[in-house]
């Protein structure tokens, strides 16, 4: 399921949600306050972040790297909560929910945005997503292993850690200091800069509407946004323009390019096992009688 599903264009949408509900845990919240560039460097922040989740995915090799590489770099990381305590990003408890935030959020926008799950993907979707966290470095014992472990397990961490901390309030507002887009070519950095003031307060409110609708409700309501019945129309009738144009984009349009890379090479290392497979498979279905 998520090597079909995590280089989605589609999962840009959800990202907002899961990093707010990350940084709703005290800890975690102070980690990226204290230590993250997502302040002065807000746009390469996402694009690194974003990487580094493609390659969980499909990275290959890259992805045993990657998760030694995330281990170390948050090694250093310690300090102390909102509430006083002591912190480590490599505590277990810590580590582990920033990386189980993806699975009730995932599951909770694919309702809008793509499909509601069944009972046996949804199980399909946290055995990968379990196997995702084992390439993190995190340990069985430190993640719920099957579903009807996860959910006690998540109900458990809103009820006594979530709260609406200082990064996640931030998160979640239509925030217009938000510096223009300094990636890409040159002419749309210029034109982004020239036409920013214009662009941002709408990109800002759609940005906080998409934060708080495609948040679990339970846990919106632990981090206290509040969500009303227009927005929830608004956003299924944005949800069922999503699902109705997203599939039929061409693969270049529709997937990220680590995916659409990674997905290329598959369909060459299948066609190289099978040469004769795909031909072999449409004169069969030329030599039908016509109806």
């Amino acid at each position: 399921m998520l090597w079909t599903l995590a280089g989605d264009i589609r999962g840009l949408l959800m990202l907002p949600a899961a990093f707010t509900l990350q940084v709703a845990h005290p800890a975690v919240g102070a980690g990226v306050d204290e230590h993250s560039v997502f302040r002065t460097d807000p746009w390469g922040r996402g694009e690194r972040s974003l990487r580094s989740l493609q390659l969980w995915v499909y990275g290959g090799e890259a992805a045993a790297e990657e998760g030694r590489r995330l281990r170390a770099l948050h090694a250093t990381i310690r300090g102390t909560d909102t509430r006083g305590r002591r912190y480590h990003a490599l505590t277990p408890a810590n580590y582990a929910w920033v990386h189980a935030t993806g699975f009730p959020v995932y599951q909770h926008a694919a309702r809008y945005l793509i499909r509601p799950l069944t009972e046996a993907q949804e199980r399909q979707l946290y055995a990968e997503w379990l196997r995702v966290g084992r390439v993190l470095g995190i340990h069985d014992r430190d993640m719920p292993q099957t579903v009807e472990e996860f959910w006690p397990y998540y109900r458990e961490v809103l009820a006594d850690e979530i709260e609406p901390t200082a990064v996640a309030r931030e998160l979640a507002a239509a925030s217009t200091s938000l510096p223009p887009l300094d990636r890409g070519p040159l002419p749309l950095r210029l034109l982004l800069r020239v036409l920013w003031p214009v662009l941002l307060p709408p990109f800002a409110r759609f940005r906080r509407f998409l934060t708080v609708g495609l948040m679990p409700p339970e846990a919106r309501e632990a981090i206290g946004l509040e969500w009303t019945e227009a927005q929830e129309r608004t956003l299924r009738r944005f949800g069922r323009v999503v699902r109705a144009v997203v599939p039929v984009l061409p693969e270049r349009l529709r997937y990220l390019p680590i995916a659409r890379e990674a997905r290329r090479e598959q369909r060459k290392h299948r066609e190289h096992r099978d040469p004769q497979g795909r031909r072999g498979r449409r004169l069969s279905r030329a030599a039908r009688p016509a109806r």
